[in-house]
């Protein structure tokens, strides 16, 4: 969606504008757009028909470059989608979360630690993002909806930090924390509450 998007909107476009495009949004971090994947993306894209070769063009010794633009098939498939994902909730798929599963492998002072830890970095990516939100780049040269969804990963942010700091003061306090013993390792054990 992200592709068809960006090639929908610029368009004609070459691939290398589409590439500098989604990073410039940070899409490798936020929208699993890997930077390498932009380009296999687009030849997949034409292949199935959804996009279509306006030109190529090589200047000097630079690869050459491809201009797409969306087909009517394209237009329907970012159509369904855009859709798809405002109407619909999906879990989203979060690496912490199955580390969470296995948080009773930790210590139970390394897992307060990391998820004091945890705290501490998402307060600075908040803390980040506000200021971006604050800078003259967000103000003078994005559209508003930018700021709404800065805002909006803001709020997610700061809604896991008191989790984090409340999970870390219980296994601090022995409330229920039972390190899960590893064949080969020593557990150490909770403190007593």
């Amino acid at each position: 969606m992200m592709i068809l998007g960006l090639v929908r909107l610029m368009q004609p476009v070459h691939g290398y504008d589409v590439r500098r495009e989604l990073l410039s949004w940070g899409a490798d971090q936020w929208a699993n757009v890997a930077p390498g994947s932009i380009y296999h993306a687009l030849r997949k894209l034409t292949d199935e028909g959804m996009l279509t070769e306006v030109s190529t063009e090589q200047v000097g010794a630079r690869p050459a470059r491809t201009t797409y633009r969306t087909t009517p098939k394209g237009d329907a498939e970012f159509e369904e989608l855009l859709r798809k994902y405002w109407w619909e909730y999906a879990q989203p798929v979060d690496p912490f979360q199955a580390a969470a599963a296995y948080l009773p492998a930790l210590p139970p002072a390394e897992a307060a630690a990391a998820l004091r830890n945890r705290a501490r970095m998402l307060r600075t990516s908040a803390d980040g993002m506000r200021a971006a939100m604050d800078s003259e780049w967000m103000r003078g040269s994005k559209p508003v909806h930018v700021a709404w969804l800065f805002e909006r990963v803001i709020m997610l942010l700061e809604a896991e930090i008191p989790w984090c700091e409340r999970i870390a003061e219980r296994i601090e306090a022995g409330e229920g924390y039972v390190p899960m013993p590893f064949p080969g390792h020593e557990v150490e054990a909770a403190p007593s509450g």
